[in-house]
C-alpha cells in the first residue's frame, strides 16, 4: 500500500476530492492544494568507548518492543540533525554528547500507531565525555555496550538500524 493511501481528506480544506496526483503527492480537486508526502527526518547515534563498544538500546515501546536498538529519534521542528542527535541521546541514556560527526543516511520505513512514516536517518557518530551518568530513560528499556565483532543485525528490530549495523562493522571504527 503506498503511504499516499492512508490521505482520505484534503488537509488545507477538507475536501473528500483529494486525489493522486502523481507518485510522490495527492492533489485536491476543490481548492488545488497538492500535498508532497517527503521523508522525516530521523537521528541514529554511534556511540563508542574506549573498548571498542557500541551503546546499544533495547526498545521500551512499539514498533518492535523488545528488540535492539541504537540511541535516536526524529527531528524536532526548527532544530538540526545534529541538535536532534544529542538531545535524543540526552533523553534516552543521560548522556551529553560532546560532539558529533555525521557518517551517513539511509531510508527507512517506521510504523507509528498503524501509520507508516518514511524517514530518512541521519547517521552520527556521537562522541561523550564520560559515560558515567548512563541510565535508560525515555523509550528505552536497558542499555549496554557491546562489541561491535559480536554485534547481531538479525537482533536489532528496525530495518534502518539493522543495515546501520552491518555498516558499522564493514567500517571497522
Amino acid at each position: 500500500m503506498h503511504p499516499l493511501s492512508q490521505f482520505k481528506y484534503c488537509p488545507k480544506c477538507g475536501s473528500i476530492r483529494f486525489v493522486e496526483n502523481n507518485f510522490k503527492s495527492k492533489r485536491c480537486e476543490d481548492c488545488g492544494f497538492i500535498y508532497y508526502f517527503n521523508s522525516c527526518s530521523s537521528t541514529i547515534a554511534i556511540i563508542i568507548n574506549d573498548d571498542k563498544e557500541l551503546l546499544v538500546a533495547t526498545r521500551a515501546h512499539e514498533p518492535v518492543k523488545g528488540t535492539l536498538d541504537l540511541p535516536g529519534g526524529f527531528v524536532d521542528m526548527e532544530e538540526t540533525g545534529e541538535e536532534a542527535v544529542a538531545r535524543e541521546v540526552k533523553e534516552e541514556t543521560g548522556l551529553d554528547v560532546d560532539t558529533v560527526s555525521y557518517l551517513f543516511s539511509i531510508p527507512n520505513k517506521y510504523v507509528y500507531s498503524g501509520f507508516e512514516v518514511q524517514t530518512l536517518d541521519l547517521v552520527y557518530r556521537c562522541f561523550v565525555k564520560n559515560t558515567e551518568n548512563l541510565k535508560a530513560e525515555d523509550d528505552v528499556a536497558r542499555l549496554e555496550f557491546i562489541k561491535i565483532s559480536e554485534l547481531d543485525p538479525e537482533l536489532f528490530g528496525l530495518l534502518s538500524v539493522k543495515e546501520v549495523i552491518k555498516e558499522i562493522q564493514k567500517m571497522n571504527i
